[in-house]
């Protein structure tokens, strides 16, 4: 060892911790980032020189180690509530109203005062970092609130959160907070896919999901994710009375907190507070929903209590959705996988929502043209050189959803719907809105082209996609460059899976290397089992999604026993007791087998099931080894009839944390139940996540149970 090289590993450890500190807890930066990379492998080089020196809270740790084998379950000391949302003003004052009445400071909806502390509610994962002698131990996922995944590797290379606390912590501290990826990162990452050919992320908190969940920290370490805290779980001595001190003091040790909290005394303040930050959360560099409001003392907090779910003691006031105004430029004619003629706003370029959007949907043409009736106060009827109104559904779909009349210029231009095939100038279908006079007011405008290009470039690009074939790599950009850039074959769903024999062509293609290339072989082979259902579903057949899909692969074992089914048993639900019993089916349609198809979609499935077209295609993906098997099927009077959840309908809406929706869905029908994307009186309960928006509250106005995910996961174990 040269002299002074200890010295100097200590001496930069403590130098890049306090630079960490000052960039993500005090915002007062004390170097460059060129200067904190140079010293960072400086430190680096120094470390490997000398492993018997080696710390595991290194700075250099940042960077990732070896990946992991799994993720193990731990159960939280303190069971981690979901915080219940509200989106008017009228509720925060009645909430704030039973606060006082359950302290015994009164019960007026306008009087009385105690310390509230509002802060930002951010848009990521609930994390909750145990502490033991000031050294991280445990970062571990929300879960079910009871017991969530150790992520103590991912967490470790999340810069913003310390690995070893400032002198003063308890022996045992929980800190509760919020992973995130700031919008400057994930602009940069979708850049990054773009360039690639990758499915670009939806949005900031599914990137950040994604990320937390990878077993290689190095992975981890590139989406940047960031920290805050907002939140405690066990303390192992008494640590701070109120929320706001409790959150100066881990601030002081070096844990993130947000600059944008205020503790307010009247429930005016708290909506003055929700209303200032609502005027400047899109400047920030991270997503927000809403703002938190808790009572800030922790004795009025223990006092309120809490329910099976939530603390009654806090509430989440959400934002609704923000709109802005812009000029429609001009209108795109889109043809999707099944012909679908879909209208697309171009306007001037505008903030939303923290990204700037220059495109949107427009529905369909009838939509366009109605002129007879109002949305949500504005009018619909749209035409060139309008200005509309336009925001993002949930958050994330771009969508034009009125016109401002009164700013109409007289050049204003109208909308004018394709008469023909915008891509292949092939024949169009109108379906029009039922029980309607006006002819205009169609719903869709379909070509029927089955040779249409943009249909087979769709239909490849939903076919590989992840919820249907899952084929990783070979999305949007590299079909496109496999079409437009070689002369590989590529049309037809068979193509795909004879990509292996053109290897070397598609080494050729630029920005293809050997490690994508190989990726993308092995994803297509992984893909031949995927089973029937996720090939019904990729396949782009009019009338078949994801859930009709797999309730056609628990009815039938294969493909052949699919395409030897008649018209009518394809749709058992909907037949008469005449016919029910001609085809050997219950009278009741109740005790039917569930396909998901009716009177009138059947009939269109099994025209294309035994078309020459569709013929052609099973014959080439069986010679190439697809599986045509259901991985799905179950023996009539099995568990989709006995399991836990048999005979209910079941609606999953907003964003959940602990499920991934597909999958979820595939659970629950196994255990017997049907999956609605739509809430009816025949709705047996709503489980609602995150953002639950017109589908709760069409399950409150009906009456029909709403679980939220903690609820589900214990029925389901």
């Amino acid at each position: 060892m040269k002299p002074g090289d200890s010295k100097r590993i200590h001496e930069l450890r403590a130098l890049l911790h306090r630079a960490n500190r000052a960039y993500y807890v005090d915002h007062a930066p004390i170097m460059s980032d060129p200067e904190f990379d140079r010293l960072l492998a400086e430190l680096s080089k120094l470390e490997e020189a000398h492993p018997e020196l080696a710390d595991d809270n290194s700075p250099t740790k940042r960077v990732g180690g070896e990946a992991i084998e799994g993720f193990r379950n731990i159960t939280h000391r303190a069971p981690m509530l979901s915080i219940d949302n509200t989106y008017n003003e009228t509720e925060v004052r009645e909430w704030h109203a039973r606060m006082l009445k359950a302290l015994g400071l009164g019960d007026g909806l306008f009087g009385g005062s105690m310390p509230v502390s509002c802060d930002p509610k951010i848009d990521g994962l609930a994390l909750s970092l145990r502490y033991e002698g000031g050294r991280l131990v445990h970062a571990v996922t929300r879960g079910d609130g009871v017991k969530g995944d150790d992520v103590t590797h991912a967490a470790k290379v999340i810069a913003s959160i310390p690995l070893v606390l400032a002198d003063g912590a308890p022996d045992v501290l929980e800190v509760r907070g919020e992973v995130y990826l700031p919008l400057s990162e994930f602009e940069r990452i979708n850049q990054e896919r773009d360039a690639e050919g990758l499915e670009l992320f939806m949005n900031p908190r599914n990137a950040a999901a994604g990320a937390l969940k990878q077993l290689d920290p190095k992975e981890v370490a590139k989406r940047k994710l960031a920290f805050v805290a907002h939140g405690r779980g066990e303390v192992s001595e008494e640590f701070a009375n109120s929320y706001s001190e409790y959150c100066a003091k881990i601030r002081a040790l070096g844990l993130p907190t947000s600059p944008d909290r205020t503790v307010c005394e009247s429930v005016d303040e708290v909506l003055a507070a929700i209303s200032s930050f609502d005027s400047k959360r899109h400047s920030l560099n991270y997503a927000t929903d809403g703002m938190v409001a808790r009572l800030d003392r922790f004795d009025q907090q223990v006092s309120v209590g809490t329910t099976a779910k939530s603390p009654r003691w806090a509430i989440a006031y959400k934002y609704p959705a923000e709109r802005k105004t812009t000029v429609l430029l001009k209108v795109e004619h889109q043809v999707g996988k099944t012909g679908k003629i879909t209208p697309r706003a171009t306007m001037s370029p505008v903030l939303l929502a923290g990204t700037t959007v220059q495109h949107a949907t427009l529905h369909n043409y009838g939509r366009i043209r109605d002129a007879s009736t109002e949305r949500e106060g504005v009018r619909t009827d749209i035409r060139i050189g309008d200005t509309v109104y336009v925001e993002k559904a949930g958050e994330i779909i771009p969508q034009v959803v009125g016109v401002e009349l009164a700013k109409r210029p007289k050049d204003a231009m109208e909308v004018i719907a394709p008469s023909s095939c915008p891509e292949c100038a092939g024949e169009v279908e109108v379906e029009p809105l039922e029980c309607h006079d006006n002819p205009a007011l169609e719903t869709v405008r379909r070509c029927i082209n089955p040779e249409c290009p943009a249909q087979v470039r769709e239909k490849l690009i939903w076919f590989t996609g992840r919820k249907q074939m899952d084929i990783e790599g070979l999305g949007e950009k590299t079909i496109d460059q496999i079409r437009s850039e070689s002369r590989i074959p590529l049309s037809t769903f068979a193509d795909i899976f004879r990509l292996h024999e053109h290897r070397d062509e598609l080494l050729k293609i630029e920005r293809m290397g050997e490690k994508k290339c190989d990726n993308i072989l092995a994803g297509i082979e992984a893909a031949k089992s995927r089973g029937l259902a996720k090939l019904l579903a990729g396949m782009g057949i009019r009338h078949i999604g994801d859930t009709t899909a797999r309730m056609l692969a628990r009815r039938f074992k294969d493909l052949d026993a699919l395409l030897r089914a008649t018209e009518a048993e394809l749709r058992p639900k909907s037949l008469s007791k005449d016919e029910a019993v001609k085809a050997g089916f219950a009278e009741d349609p109740a005790s039917r087998p569930e396909t998901g198809l009716g009177r009138d979609t059947a009939p269109v499935v099994h025209a294309y099931l035994h078309g020459a077209r569709a013929h052609q295609t099973f014959e080439e993906l069986r010679a190439l080894g697809v599986s045509l098997q259901s991985v799905d099927y179950v023996e009539p009077g099995a568990a989709s009839d006995s399991g836990k959840f048999a005979g209910k309908t079941i609606v999953l809406t907003g964003t959940l944390e602990n499920f991934d929706r597909a999958a979820l869905t595939e659970q629950l029908e196994r255990m017997g139940a049907k999956v609605s994307g739509s809430v009816s009186k025949k709705t047996s309960f709503v489980v609602a996540g995150k953002e639950a928006g017109s589908k709760l509250e069409k399950a409150r106005e009906l009456g029909v149970e709403v679980w939220d995910e903690a609820r589900l996961m214990g029925e389901m174990s």
